[in-house]
Formats: structure tokens, sequence, C-alpha cells
């Protein structure tokens, strides 16, 4: 992505997964947006966007953190959500192990509490290593975590997929996860 759709993406994740208020948006109970809403906002607050722009940033972007509704009448983010919104997804068998990339720096303390979701309403968990590495070098030297999410969802943790892939759970305790050196 280019400087600006970063930027751009940026302000977008603010704005649908943590402060609408900050462009005078209001979102529904399952995140959503009206797209007309959302850009007549941004423009009133300095930041255009054209319908067609929105879309390219929607489908261009490498973590796909963003769905338009079907009907491309109204956006969300998939997940990642400081605000208290019901995505709707159902809960569904993980397979037997999935990834969590962190900073180095937090590794002690993660081992010894597991992984708690913060102010987030899930803990993200990624398929596959490369994922999980990206994300976790975001805030330093990455290290990896195994999941045992197959042995958690046998012990009736819950796990659900968001519309971009992620895994999420309520939390991952110690005992269910690894790290990989």
């Amino acid at each position: 992505m280019a400087a600006e759709e970063v930027r751009r993406s940026r302000f977008l994740s603010l704005v649908l997964r943590h402060r609408p208020e900050v462009i005078g948006l209001r979102l529904d109970d399952a995140g959503w947006a009206e797209v007309d809403a959302l850009l007549a906002a941004l423009a009133a607050h300095g930041r255009p966007l054209s319908r067609a722009e929105l879309e390219a940033l929607v489908a261009e972007n490498p973590k796909q953190r963003f769905a338009l509704s079907p009907d491309g009448r109204r956006i969300r983010a998939s997940q990642g959500h400081s605000l208290p919104v019901a995505l709707g997804y159902e809960p569904e068998p993980p397979p037997a192990r999935l990834f969590h990339g962190t900073a180095r720096h937090l590794l002690a303390a993660i081992l010894a509490e597991g992984l708690r979701r913060g102010r987030r309403h899930h803990v993200h968990l990624s398929a596959d290593l490369e994922t999980a590495t990206r994300v976790g070098a975001r805030h330093g030297p990455p290290v990896v975590l195994e999941i045992a999410a197959g042995a958690m969802h046998a012990a009736g943790h819950l796990f659900y997929r968001s519309a971009n892939g992620v895994w999420l759970t309520d939390a991952v305790p110690p005992e269910h996860l690894r790290a990989l050196d």
C-alpha cells in the first residue's frame, strides 16, 4: 500500500473500530455505518474520500480489515473493536493449531498469564506463521506463539472466524500456548 492508502486505512480503522465520534459518525449495534454517512463525515472533517477510493481501500487492504455489506450500502471493521459491537460471528471449531505474533519483550508476561483480549473484544489468532510473524513485528522483534486451539476447543473454549479469516477467542490460558523459536 502507498503511504496515502496506509494513512487512510489507519484513520478508517480508528473510526470503524474505536472512535466513530471523532468524525461524528454512529455505528449500529453490529458495527455497521452507512457508507454515505461515512463519506459525508469524512469530507466534513477534512478527510474527503470518494466512493471508488473507499471501495478500493476495502478491496486492496492486505489485512482485509473492512467489509462492505452485500448491497454496498454499509461498511464495518471485520474485527478488532474496542467499542461494544455484536459482529454476529457463529462459533466454529478451529484448526488444531493457531498462531499469535507478539513483541518479544511481552513474552514472559504472556507465558505466565496467557493471552488476554485487553481493550478488544477478543484475542486475535492467525492460521499461519507468516501472518503471525508480521503482526508480531509491529512492536519490535517478534516472537510467534503456537496455540493448541483444538485442545482449547475440546475443553470448551469458543472460537469465531471473522470475515477476513482472523480467528477470535476470549482468552488463551498459558497451558495452551508455547513460544516458537
